[in-house]
C-alpha cells in the first residue's frame, strides 16, 4: 500500500465519522507533507480541524514514514467544485464563469447533481417605447459548463 493511499484510507475513516465534513483537496508533496482542505454542510470550525488532524495523525506511522500535517477549511475565496458545496449555498450570490468564457454574477436559486441555476434581475431595453425596464433573468448552466464558481460575501 502507497503512503498516499494509507493516508487517503485513514482520512476516509476520519470523516466517515463526521459525516457534515467533506474532503475537498488531499495533496501529499515530495517531502511527505500532507494538506487536506476540508469543508462542511454547516461550515468547519477549529475543533473540526483538530478533531481530523488527530485521527489521521494518531493513525499513520511516524517511524514507518516520517510526514507533517496540515488541515484546514476552505478558504472564503476558495473556488467550489463539489456538488454538495453548489448545494449548501443556496440562496447566496455567485460570481460564476463558463468554459465559453461568459462570466455571471447572481444568486444561486438550485442545485442538484446535474446543474445549477443562477436568477438575477437586470435593466433593459423596453419592447416598446422609450426607457428601460428591469426584466428577471434565470440561467441554466450544467457543472460542465463551469469554469469556477466562487461564492461572492457582502456585508
Amino acid at each position: 500500500m502507497t503512503f498516499k493511499s494509507k493516508v487517503q484510507e485513514v482520512l476516509d475513516a476520519a470523516l466517515a465519522e463526521r459525516e457534515h465534513l467533506f474532503l475537498i483537496d488531499l495533496s501529499i508533496n515530495e517531502a511527505n507533507k500532507i494538506s487536506v482542505i476540508l469543508d462542511g454542510d454547516s461550515g468547519v470550525n477549529l475543533q473540526d480541524c483538530i478533531d481530523v488532524s488527530r485521527a489521521v495523525e494518531n493513525n499513520l506511522d511516524r517511524e514507518e514514514q516520517d510526514f507533517s500535517l496540515e488541515v484546514a477549511s476552505a478558504g472564503v475565496s476558495s473556488p467550489l467544485k463539489l456538488v454538495r458545496q453548489y448545494k449548501k449555498n443556496i440562496g447566496r450570490t455567485l460570481k460564476v464563469k463558463t468554459i465559453s468564457s461568459e462570466e455571471v454574477e447572481a444568486k444561486l436559486s438550485f442545485a442538484d447533481d446535474v446543474k445549477i441555476i443562477l436568477e438575477w434581475q437586470a435593466r433593459e431595453p423596453k419592447k416598446i417605447g422609450k426607457g428601460k425596464e428591469t426584466v428577471d433573468k434565470k440561467l441554466e448552466i450544467p457543472y460542465e459548463s463551469i469554469k469556477e464558481a466562487i461564492v461572492i460575501i457582502s456585508f
